[in-house]
């Protein structure tokens, strides 16, 4: 994992420009695939750079920050207090970080346990809005990932049936995945086309809407489009420098 401290470093107006070079290919993917651009979020992931240059995104128009690492979002809100963010963490939760941690998300995408779905129902807190939760599945098998397996998800997804009115300040809403590490494009869409029949079948199953699939990355967000993504999760070609923007696309 890169340290904000040795980040990227690049201009405002290569920001943007890059930012909006990813915009314009999210909307033709969402064309090639007949769906409206319109239901897919571009969540910029920003642990790549410092609070500096993520002001530099924000201020280009990405609202929607994604942070794998807490005490990264302590941080940055602080420091872009001035903005309006919605921060998605994307990244492993610890228990013994819930309670600072919690108040300051949108959504967390990367919900892997019973027992962390039970620290987070006791250190929700109050909040205006309820806090948008995506199971981790790990449809690749890689064992370098993490994430719920198929089983473990439906029995999650049980335990949430049976205990969600009691935390209305928690919605499930739909499921994050990761392609495969190996496999090229190919192995990528046949991964989110698993994730997304897993949503599906899940949500006829359990009678529950989740309309987000969190899927994508800048190697394979226009698969991942193709497939139903709601949500793509980018990075560092929204951080590359102005001379190779282009290349890296």
């Amino acid at each position: 994992m890169m340290n904000p401290a040795n980040s990227l470093q690049t201009s405002a107006s290569s920001v943007r420009a890059n930012y909006l070079a990813v915009l314009d290919r999210m909307n033709t993917a969402a064309g090639r695939a007949g769906r409206n651009p319109a239901e897919i979020r571009l969540i910029g992931v920003s642990k790549y750079v410092d609070a500096s240059v993520t002001r530099h995104l924000v201020e280009a128009g990405c609202r929607d920050l994604g942070e794998s690492r807490p005490q990264i979002i302590w941080d940055k809100s602080a420091a872009l207090a001035d903005l309006e963010i919605n921060w998605h963490l994307i990244g492993h939760l610890q228990r013994n970080k819930a309670k600072r941690t919690l108040p300051l998300l949108t959504a967390m995408h990367s919900l892997d346990s019973e027992r962390l779905l039970q620290q987070v129902e006791q250190d929700i807190g109050n909040r205006e809005k309820p806090l948008d939760l995506l199971l981790e599945v790990n449809i690749s098998g890689d064992l370098e990932k993490t994430g719920l397996s198929v089983a473990e998800g439906e029995q999650l997804l049980e335990k949430w049936l049976m205990r969600r009115e009691k935390c209305p300040l928690l919605n499930v809403v739909g499921l994050m995945g990761m392609g495969s590490l190996n496999g090229g494009q190919d192995q990528a869409r046949a991964d989110f086309e698993v994730l997304r029949n897993l949503r599906d079948r899940w949500a006829v199953r359990f009678g529950l809407p989740l309309n987000e699939l969190s899927m994508g990355m800048s190697d394979d967000f226009e698969i991942a489009i193709e497939q139903g993504a709601t949500m793509v999760r980018i990075g560092s070609i929204l951080f590359a420098p102005a001379t190779s923007s282009s290349a890296a696309g």
